[in-house]
């Protein structure tokens, strides 16, 4: 049976202008922050993009939660475009898709008690009564696995880990169809990161949600996702199944990341990659395939024809002249 496709992204390109002048401001620029990248979430699935620092997840995460217009590209919620959605189904779309974001400490209001904090999406959206709230409210603190005193206390009073638990209460508050988690354990103490992450995975066998996981570190993503997509410069490298990617990866980026990441078990002995030079800066990206002036493998044809992201075997994706 084929999954069902909740969210599609066509070609999504976000150019930031950079300008020069003070009065008389000219357009000199644009950093290329996502540029031209085309993926699929399927319902009840963990997506997870990962990449360094600078890569275009955020962004990509932003455009989607409508933090940042869409410089070109379309994207598609349950098959119908935003940009022709009516304003009733706009405005779903807008309640569907929610956020956790990586710091617990600026993500919650110090000035509001907790209880108002995971109530304020459902007071927004309108439909249930007061009591209704409160018990939603409660139910959504007991998933989360917090006090039930919890609604008439500050955020301060908790730690940070509690302080995510808040956050993702909040988050599926007006029970959404898709939750962007940005990063959303890499601000936590080590001891409790894992406590996070397989209570998101618990969440997700209970309520059927669907998570975009966006983060840098390798280990979470497979821990986390079911497929995964590698960014590199704006662009995706490489997009497989979670298990397919860390097993048998592809691109060169994807096998340096790789590398780097911790292995599973202190026996495994990997090849360690380390990369020469730096990440060009995304407003003047290189010619050709954005990775090839730091790839350990280049060819000349890397340095001249941009290489498309095309299947390789099934739902394995590179875009990669080796490929």
């Amino acid at each position: 049976m084929a999954s069902e496709i909740l969210l599609e992204a066509r070609n999504l390109t976000k150019y930031f202008p950079v300008t020069k002048g003070l009065i008389f401001t000219k357009q000199i620029g644009a950093v290329k922050a996502v540029d031209g990248i085309s993926f699929t979430i399927n319902k009840g699935e963990t997506f997870g993009l990962v990449g360094e620092s600078g890569c275009g997840k955020t962004t990509t995460s932003r455009l989607i939660l409508l933090l940042e217009k869409i410089t070109s590209g379309t994207i598609l919620f349950q098959g119908k475009d935003l940009n022709e959605m009516p304003r009733d189904e706009f405005e779903h779309y807008r309640a569907s898709v929610q956020a956790v974001f990586q710091d617990p400490y600026s993500s919650l209001s110090p000035r509001m008690k907790v209880g108002k904090i995971i109530a304020e999406p459902l007071i927004i959206n309108g439909g249930l009564g007061g009591k209704e709230i409160e018990e939603r409210v409660a139910s959504l603190l007991d998933l989360v696995g917090l006090r039930k005193d919890a609604p008439i206390l500050y955020p301060h009073e908790f730690s940070g880990g509690q302080r995510q638990r808040i956050a993702i209460a909040r988050a599926l508050a007006p029970d959404p169809e898709i939750i962007i988690l940005d990063e959303p354990v890499s601000a936590l103490d080590v001891s409790i990161r894992a406590q996070i992450m397989n209570l998101l995975r618990e969440i997700q066998k209970k309520t059927q949600n669907t998570f975009l996981l966006i983060a840098h570190d390798l280990a979470v993503v497979k821990h986390m996702s079911n497929r995964i997509g590698v960014m590199y410069l704006g662009k995706l490298v490489e997009v497989a199944e979670s298990e397919e990617l860390c097993s048998h990866p592809v691109h060169p980026y994807t096998q340096a990341l790789l590398s780097a990441a911790l292995p599973s078990h202190p026996d495994i002995v990997r090849e360690l990659i380390i990369l020469p030079g730096d990440v060009p800066s995304p407003l003047n990206p290189p010619k050709g395939c954005r990775f090839h002036t730091r790839c350990f493998k280049p060819l000349p044809i890397c340095s001249e024809q941009t290489p498309p992201l095309k299947e390789i075997s099934s739902g394995h994706l590179v875009s990669c002249h080796l490929a």
